[in-house]
């Protein structure tokens, strides 16, 4: 049998191979505390799951959706947009429902790599960037991110030669693994240098409603040009507790949309109706439940900065996202300090080397584990004896 080259040279998806070490480790009877996959533990809010109750008692909502979703849907994200952000969106030819926004992350490349064709990728960053890239037969050129360039990609040192040849570049923020955000600034000069290039941006912006202390997150599509430059993916999986429901959504640039539009139109029906109208309930609620998941997190973030502090891992506390981004001890790479963590004390945390070569030297610990299992955890990590090397 012969496969594809594409799935020859893709990794294993890096939470899959995560889960694996946690189910034999648990088939070996150890209590593993699992700091490793950003999944919200706080439940999807109560009128929500109402909401699901009510609609799927509804016989029309039992058959094939259609991919860009209820015009009420498309409304909802339109209404939500502008309260948040302030932007004006045409539902119908600027916003597309996706199935999660992986999904839609993932379809992306389709619409604008060709084989050869260059995709500029953060590093590190979300393996889906990379891997929707080689599915669609292009190359990554990877922009690195650092703590001397505040974790955002230096656009000047990408070459013009490259910049001629790039047809997409994927930027985060707040970003997933690192915590890190961007102001306006960034935003305003990633915009610009798109529309120099003419290159598709793509801003992942998942966690914007995930944030602490006196920060709140902005919108890359806020920038003058923004529309014009890309397009944003947006998520109700972090928004809303919502992972398991999968909805997310793409909006900006229309002839962008389109062309994820014809993309999804061919390869999948849409988001099951029903999930639809609990989008609609989730997206046309107040902020209140925003404000108080944010807190519960915001906790859980002190916490572990504290106690990786207080064991010599000097760590910032990150003003957005789900994660603390830390830096392994010395004499420690990525790979051999998880491993010490999940051999020694039943901890899992995410190596920063499965989101690309410059995430070498970190670990990424989530902060969507219940407080009782944090306290654990953090206990466990506080008593482990950490061997010089």
């Amino acid at each position: 049998m012969k496969f594809a080259q594409r799935i020859n040279r893709v990794p294993p998806y890096l939470f899959v191979e995560i889960s694996r070490k946690i189910a034999k480790k648990k088939a070996e009877g150890a209590d593993v505390i699992s700091f490793g996959i950003g999944d919200p533990d706080i439940p999807t809010p109560d009128s929500i799951i109402a909401k699901l109750a009510e609609a799927s008692l509804d016989s029309t909502n039992h058959r094939y959706p259609e991919t860009d979703g209820l015009p009420e849907l498309r409304l909802a994200m339109s209404q939500w947009y502008h309260r948040r952000f302030g932007i004006e969106l045409d539902p119908d030819t600027e916003i597309l429902p996706l199935i999660g926004a992986k999904e839609g992350i993932a379809h992306a490349s389709l619409c604008f790599i060709d084989s050869g064709d260059i995709a500029l990728v953060p590093d590190p960053g979300y393996p889906v960037y990379s891997v929707g890239t080689w599915f669609a037969g292009g190359e990554c050129e990877w922009m690195p991110l650092t703590p001397a360039n505040n974790w955002l990609p230096d656009l000047s040192s990408i070459s013009d030669e490259i910049a001629s040849k790039a047809k997409v570049m994927w930027i985060n923020y707040p970003n997933n693994p690192t915590g890190a955000i961007a102001d306006q600034s960034f935003f305003k000069s990633a915009v610009e240098f798109a529309l120099k290039h003419d290159i598709a941006l793509l801003h992942d912006a998942a966690y914007t409603e995930t944030y602490f202390d006196d920060y709140k997150p902005t919108s890359m599509l806020n920038c003058q040009g923004g529309m014009e430059a890309g397009i944003e993916f947006h998520s109700l999986s972090k928004s809303y507790n919502m992972t398991g429901w999968r909805v997310g959504m793409a909006v900006g640039n229309a002839k962008m949309i389109q062309a994820l539009m014809t993309v999804k139109s061919n390869i999948d029906s849409g988001i099951p109706q029903a999930i639809q109208y609990m989008a609609i309930e989730a997206l046309n609620m107040n902020d209140n439940q925003v404000r108080e998941r944010n807190d519960i997190y915001e906790s859980r973030r002190n916490k572990v900065v504290e106690t990786l502090n207080s064991i010599g891992i000097q760590v910032d506390p990150p003003k957005a996202s789900l994660y603390v981004w830390a830096p392994v001890p010395a004499g420690y790479d990525s790979a051999t300090f998880t491993s010490l963590l999940l051999d020694e004390a039943d901890i899992v945390v995410t190596p920063g080397s499965g989101y690309g070569p410059s995430g070498e030297g970190y670990i990424r610990l989530s902060l969507t584990i219940n407080d009782n299992d944090m306290e654990r955890g953090l206990a466990r990590l506080k008593a482990l004896d950490i061997p010089n090397r």
